[in-house]
């Protein structure tokens, strides 16, 4: 009995910590502020897409994204500012939402779309080339309006001068 009662406080004692280590995220979460931007999507058909994205431009921002979402507006999303043009790699890990990703280049054009990425999903997802901005939107949202590669992503992030 002596060495049952041992294991269920060990185990008690991991749990505490377990919970303890989860408290800065929780925390983080509720702190996580992202400011916001009219985004347009214009097509090669010549439609604007109208969306309201929240920005991502920090590396916590950017590490945070759209995890632990529950909803999001249709035409709502996020765009990632990566600050330079490199290869990105993003996952799912703890994102409830599915999403499409939108990769696009230093002047805003979309290079590669990822549609229907998983939640939860550890699966690596690349950029296929080097891209400075992803904007994430709610999952379906590229094949409903028909955006491709090669049309371009327009806002004050993606116009904004760079030092």
């Amino acid at each position: 009995m002596r060495g049952l009662f041992s294991a269920e406080m060990i185990r008690s004692a991991v749990m505490a910590l377990f919970f303890m280590a989860a408290l800065p995220a929780v925390a983080q979460q509720q702190d996580m502020h992202f400011d916001k931007e009219p985004l347009i999507i214009q097509t090669a058909a010549g439609k604007m897409l109208h969306f309201t994205v929240e920005i991502a431009s920090t590396n916590d921002q950017r590490a945070y994204g759209l995890m632990f979402r529950k909803a999001m507006a249709e035409d709502a999303g996020m765009i990632f500012d990566f600050g330079v043009s490199r290869r990105v790699t993003m996952w799912m890990e703890n994102t409830v939402l599915p999403l499409d990703m939108l990769f696009a280049d230093d002047r805003g054009t979309i290079t590669h779309i990822k549609e229907d990425a998983t939640p939860y999903s550890q699966d690596i997802i690349d950029s296929m080339g080097e891209v400075r901005y992803v904007v994430e939107v709610n999952a379906g949202v590229a094949r409903k309006l028909n955006i491709r590669p090669g049309d371009r992503i327009v806002s004050a992030t993606t116009t904004k001068k760079t030092k």
